[in-house]
């Protein structure tokens, strides 16, 4: 089964379905983009810091937001739909490749 995120200037959009695989119970993940990829960390402790995962609606869909790592990146207004998420055991994270932009 393919799933997706959503990125829109800075925030990431993640399904209700794809929190539940992937964050289940979590309420902050870390975001890092490095070699043209995003990766979504869960952080299971609130004290280790990250980015929110903040509830969109009753459907349980959640926003991250992180404009600071993707404007470090030359990256605060690319804007993508439907991008392919992929969990990676090596580095622990869900990741989504951006592209070339």
């Amino acid at each position: 089964m393919v799933r997706t995120v959503d990125v829109k200037r800075g925030s990431i959009y993640i399904s209700a379905e794809v929190y539940d695989v992937y964050f289940k119970g979590l309420e902050a993940v870390i975001v890092l983009i490095r070699d043209g990829q995003l990766m979504i960390l869960p952080v299971r402790q609130m004290a280790a810091g990250g980015c929110l995962l903040k509830m969109r609606n009753a459907k349980g869909d959640r926003v991250a937001t992180a404009p600071d790592v993707f404007e470090a990146h030359g990256l605060h207004e690319f804007s993508e739909k439907g991008l392919e998420a992929t969990w990676s055991s090596e580095d622990g994270a869900l990741v989504v490749i951006l592209g070339d932009n």
